[in-house]
């Protein structure tokens, strides 16, 4: 077990420069920078992994893309949507991006069940569905050992932009929300539990809050 995961609460905030903060923190860490996770909620924007296809995009409208070179192909990030940035030296660690991936999806599963929400992953496609409706999603990049990018719960948002895209690269998949399972709901209580489970499925002994700015 890992001594201390540190969270940053970042609130709302653009996504362009969240995510140079990200590409900052991962080439300029060494062996003695503690790993951290990023919670934020974006501003509206569409986000293209590495391999996206062009026509998985289909009417972005008056939302920005943003090309990225996290894995798996388009989504999109709104308000209501929890975003959490995993900044972590795998390498030390000992995981393999594999394992990291089902960490993360069994953190979400058990989050879910937290609140009588029945989910579930699926080998062939990553993130967490309920009943066959894609809730979380999940996009990662390993960079010298290090992990950033990270996971999207969708709590309580506007889900009809992803009706502008083909989710994920699925033509027709449909997408749902905590919201649509529990009735209202606050998502600072989703943000301390999905903490919690970060936690303790990636082995770590406790957990801190980090305080100032990312640049």
């Amino acid at each position: 077990m890992h001594a201390c995961l540190g969270f940053r609460e970042l609130g709302l905030q653009p996504y362009e420069p969240v995510l140079e903060a990200m590409r900052r923190f991962t080439g300029q860490r060494d062996a003695a920078v503690q790993d951290e996770v990023w919670l934020v909620e974006h501003t509206p924007v569409f986000t293209q992994g590495q391999a996206g296809k062009p026509e998985h995009l289909l009417l972005p409208g008056d939302i920005p893309l943003v090309q990225t070179e996290r894995g798996g192909q388009v989504t999109y990030h709104g308000p209501g949507q929890l975003v959490a940035y995993l900044l972590l030296d795998v390498r030390r660690r000992g995981i393999g991006v594999r394992e990291l991936v089902s960490r993360i999806e069994r953190s979400l599963v058990d989050l879910l069940a937290s609140y009588g929400v029945p989910a579930a992953a699926k080998p062939d496609a990553p993130g967490v569905y309920v009943n066959g409706a894609k809730i979380a999603s999940l996009g990662l990049r390993i960079r010298n050992g290090c992990s950033f990018h990270g996971l999207a719960l969708n709590v309580d948002m506007d889900l009809a932009p992803f009706r502008r895209i083909n989710p994920c690269g699925y033509a027709g998949l449909v997408m749902t929300q905590l919201r649509e399972h529990t009735g209202p709901i606050e998502l600072d209580e989703v943000r301390t539990r999905l903490r919690e489970q970060l936690v303790r499925h990636l082995d770590y002994a406790e957990q801190t809050t980090l305080t100032g700015g990312i640049d």
